[in-house]
């Protein structure tokens, strides 16, 4: 029997992926060490409550409330508390000791990125971090090394399970928002307090990760541009449907060039948009996750898969402690992020793209022509023109689409609308994605 050498894991937070990371490290320690070349020992899990319920029942001999001495007992810290604090002092104090970190953290990724990696370049120290976007995806991984040596110009992601479920059932079904999201917190997909789901700053977390890395530039969550879903309605879903669209809540980072200066900038953003149902995002379905990223040299790429829960997110950790652990056998530094490209965040007025607008007007002679001047006035080329009329109140509705314009002019249209004396209301404004 071959003998191994050890390397001591400390777990902090033992919630639905901590619990699977240490039974799947409990269960599969002999066949891990057959990978590694090395032994797997989980040392110890730190908790708030040794007493209380999990998912998986744990050696108690394990648990401790004490954090900061498990940490420094141990060669790779697990972090899946988390929260920004006490997870960020923690991270800290690991790095600090000498060990290296996986992380599951969006969060503490999104805000003190910058911070812990400079931190773990300075002892030579890896910090990873794939369970932190698309859950068992992997994408970070492909991003940071597979990709090192193309050019990605633009990733559009799906990155938050519980809106793209409730979206999918709203054009499935045909349910309202509200009953979507009850029927989403039935399942456990959503929580009981849903805004940073459908708010979407679980997203414009995971958006300014893919950024940073994409585009070797740090993307601060502050310059993410977010909307969540909560505006759409079954309307819009349904409009959508019969265009040849579904709504998706997306992630988007892309490089842009300032129309002004010509500078070269990057884009993140995260809003609710109409994707072509020909487009491989239009194919995802339920809970489930995936990113499409457009390479300059690999062209477009997809990672699909489920982008939450506890034993598929444990697949992600586990994949970073393995490769951790084979760095601690063979020896030498950890990865250092990129950010040498150090390329300006700009705003999204800066993005070109294309609308769908539905207007609510009254059925008289003049108005199209009114509408049109807006549009020229405001430099915004129509594509499309869908008018209907509902005879018992006079009233028409029109389905506008717009050529590729400016964010800057085309929300200017939409205000210059609102403002027209033969618009009753503008009803619906959607950014189209993905068309060719």
């Amino acid at each position: 029997m071959i003998e191994y050498r050890s390397i001591r894991v400390a777990l902090l937070g033992a919630g639905s992926v901590g619990s699977q990371v240490a039974r799947l490290l409990l269960e599969h320690c002999d066949e891990l060490a057959q990978r590694i070349g090395a032994r797997l020992e989980l040392v110890g899990v730190a908790v708030r409550d040794v007493d209380a319920r999990r998912d998986v029942e744990l050696p108690r001999e394990l648990l401790t409330t004490d954090a900061e001495t498990l940490i420094l007992g141990a060669d790779v810290v697990i972090e899946l508390m988390g929260g920004i604090e006490p997870a960020r002092t923690l991270v800290l104090q690991a790095i600090g000791s000498g060990a290296d970190v996986v992380t599951g953290n969006k969060a503490l990724i999104a805000a003190h990125g910058p911070e812990l990696f400079a931190a773990a370049e300075q002892v030579g120290a890896q910090l990873s971090y794939e369970a932190a976007v698309g859950g068992a995806i992997p994408i970070i991984r492909p991003l940071r090394d597979s990709l090192a040596g193309d050019r990605v110009e633009r990733i559009l992601g799906i990155v938050n399970g519980t809106t793209n479920f409730i979206l999918d059932r709203m054009d499935t079904t045909g349910a309202s928002l509200e009953d979507a999201l009850a029927t989403a917190t039935e399942l456990g997909y959503a929580e009981a307090d849903p805004t940073a789901d459908i708010g979407g700053y679980d997203a414009a977390q995971k958006a300014a990760i893919l950024a940073s890395l994409a585009f070797h530039t740090n993307v601060p969550i502050e310059d993410v541009h977010r909307e969540g879903i909560t505006q759409v309605s079954a309307e819009q879903v349904e409009s959508a449907r019969k265009a040849g669209y579904v709504v998706k809540l997306l992630a988007i980072c892309e490089r842009i060039a300032d129309a002004a200066s010509g500078e070269e900038g990057v884009s993140a953003r995260v809003y609710p948009a109409l994707v072509p149902r020909s487009h491989p995002l239009a194919a995802v379905h339920g809970a489930n996750n995936a990113v499409f990223v457009e390479a300059a040299a690999a062209g477009p790429l997809m990672f699909y898969g489920a982008g939450a829960g506890g034993v598929q997110t444990a697949s992600a950790v586990l994949g970073d402690l393995v490769a951790i652990a084979r760095r601690h056998v063979i020896g030498g530094p950890g990865t250092a992020e990129s950010t040498h490209a150090a390329l300006p965040v700009l705003p999204i007025d800066r993005i070109t793209t294309r609308y769908a607008i539905t207007l609510e007007v009254a059925d008289e002679p003049g108005v199209l022509a009114t509408i049109a001047h807006v549009f020229a006035d405001h430099g915004v080329s129509v594509e499309q023109l869908e008018q209907t009329v509902d005879e018992v109140s006079g009233r028409a509705t029109l389905v506008i689409g717009t050529h590729e314009a400016s964010e800057g002019a085309l929300a200017q249209t939409v205000a210059a609308l609102a403002a027209s004396p033969v618009v009753v209301s503008v009803a619906s404004v959607l950014r189209v994605e993905g068309a060719q």
